[in-house]
């Protein structure tokens, strides 16, 4: 089953149990799978790679919004989307910790024979494409600047 039936299934569900705030995440998560699916391109369906990529910039951007309404002292707005991020990261894949992660870029480090810190690109590249989904960009970016220096 792919994540648009999905959703669409707990949509359904949501709407059956009334939970306003689980059904509004989840149309947000509805509306990002539509809009990449009929960009210019685009063909109809998405394969997970890109199911995840789109999970994870939508939670990329809750995140960057609670903490502007956090800063603001919004509480109203800031619980909205920590709401919303927390309906997404049900569909994500589980993150792995900063530990995990070092331990696999030890691995992708010994298996690009990277030495110094003029071969972070290619470490960063590897160790995208091996956790894609499990952890994000920061994350990587800077376990391997700790590795490599």
């Amino acid at each position: 089953m792919s994540l648009a039936e999905k959703i669409d299934q707990d949509i359904k569900s949501a709407m059956l149990a009334k939970q306003a705030d689980r059904l509004q995440g989840l149309r947000s998560i509805k509306s990002a799978i539509l809009t990449a699916r009929t960009e210019k391109g685009a063909s109809h369906d998405l394969n997970e790679e890109a199911e995840i990529k789109i999970l994870q910039k939508l939670a990329k951007q809750r995140k960057e919004s609670a903490d502007i309404y956090k800063a603001q002292n919004r509480e109203d707005l800031y619980e909205i989307e920590m709401g919303e991020l927390q309906v997404i990261e049900a569909y994500l894949p589980k993150q792995l910790s900063r530990e995990e992660v070092e331990a696999a870029i030890k691995q992708v480090i010994t298996a690009v024979g990277a030495t110094s810190i003029k071969d972070m690109g290619k470490v960063i590249g590897a160790a995208n494409k091996e956790l894609a989904g499990k952890a994000d960009g920061r994350t990587i970016s800077e376990v391997v600047k700790q590795l490599l220096s």
